[in-house]
């Protein structure tokens, strides 16, 4: 969504560019076995495979997603901030007070 966002407000032409970019990105960057989503961390607590994490750590990694995900929406607000309005124009008299 911000991806969009920012596009939509600087150059919309190039969303469809900067989406296909994005989801290369995730698919390329980011292993599968990841632990990005709290309900794929609480189903690998509840496994018993390699992959598993003990359910003693699963605060400690749904902490870090909470964290994680506070600082990506400060962040995107900044980045996504409204632009400041022009200052309004201010007239000025060419003739002195009397």
């Amino acid at each position: 969504m911000a991806v969009i966002a920012g596009c939509s407000r600087r150059r919309a032409d190039a969303a469809p560019f900067a989406v296909a970019a994005y989801i290369v990105a995730a698919y390329w960057f980011t292993a599968s076995t990841s632990f990005a989503n709290p309900a794929v961390t609480l189903a690998r607590a509840a496994t018993d495979s390699f992959a598993g994490i003990r359910l003693a750590d699963v605060p400690g990694f749904i902490l870090a997603q909470l964290i994680g995900a506070l600082c990506a929406a400060a962040l995107f607000r900044w980045l996504l901030a409204p632009e400041p309005a022009p200052p309004p124009e201010v007239l000025l008299s060419c003739h002195e007070p009397p």
